[in-house]
């Protein structure tokens, strides 16, 4: 499919998502989540795409936000499309059922630092900043940031960035747990891909249960979390990738996980 705002490349297993509008820092328009929305079940349509890396195009942001541009022209059951809209694309980011990794390579702010938390981990450029400065602008977060950063960092701090917009750096994120990673930002994009391209050689069912028990289990008690893992080992157990990692540990060599979510 040919995109106009974004730009998908599916290589070795990895599919790149990269927002392509550096002259407005790659900011989130009503048409580029359309099309972002579109790529994220474009991928979860193919089995070729075992991860997925989301990245901004340019040095300078990951994305900046949503359009502001388009601000002026909503009335507010327009503004709550778009915030609706936003989300949906969010959490149909946040329920793929492969990893996702945001290699965030500068400014990840309002809009970007929401599609960040979606993503199932991130890992940042040492020149990244983070924030969600919609209070600046007389609003709120719309695309899930008061919710997603809550859960990341805590009540208290995620009020502070919310009701201040001050920026934090890549390394107070990685301090406050909303980060996994930091790197010198020449080495980000290659430390990432290595990262994307372990994960993709990696059983399919056993990575999707890892993502599904987590995301699953910490929203619930410790018995019913593990209560989940339980399920999912059992899933994972006899899938065709668990007969292979056995028998490649028995066999001394590196086993060659060619299974699908239906085997």
């Amino acid at each position: 499919m040919a995109y106009q705002n974004i730009g998908l490349e599916i290589q070795d297993g990895v599919a790149v998502v990269t927002i392509n509008r550096p002259k407005v820092l790659n900011a989130l328009s009503p048409d580029t989540l359309k099309e972002l929305g579109q790529a994220v079940a474009e991928i979860r349509s193919t089995e070729e795409a075992r991860v997925m890396v989301i990245t901004g195009a340019g040095d300078k942001a990951f994305v900046a936000g949503a359009d502001i541009s388009e601000f002026p022209k909503m009335n507010a059951l327009e503004a709550k499309h778009f915030a609706e809209e936003g989300q949906k694309v969010f959490f149909a980011l946040e329920e793929l059922p492969i990893p996702v990794i945001a290699c965030v390579n500068g400014f990840a702010l309002g809009g970007g630092c929401e599609m960040a938390m979606s993503c199932d981990f991130i890992y940042a450029s040492d020149q990244a900043k983070f924030g969600q400065p919609e209070i600046n602008l007389g609003i709120i977060p719309g695309f899930g940031g008061t919710q997603r950063l809550s859960r990341l960092v805590g009540r208290a701090k995620a009020k502070e960035l919310c009701m201040t917009g001050d920026q934090i750096s890549a390394q107070e994120a990685k301090d406050l747990g909303l980060v996994a990673r930091v790197f010198p930002h020449d080495e980000l994009k290659d430390s990432v891909m290595k990262t994307a391209k372990k994960m993709a050689s990696k059983g399919r069912v056993a990575l999707r249960a890892v993502k599904q028990v987590v995301d699953r289990g910490v929203e619930v008690d410790l018995k019913t979390g593990c209560a989940f893992e339980a399920e999912a080992f059992a899933t994972s157990f006899v899938s065709q990738d668990a007969k292979e990692g056995a028998t490649a540990f028995l066999e001394k060599r590196k086993p060659e996980f060619k299974g699908t979510f239906t085997s």
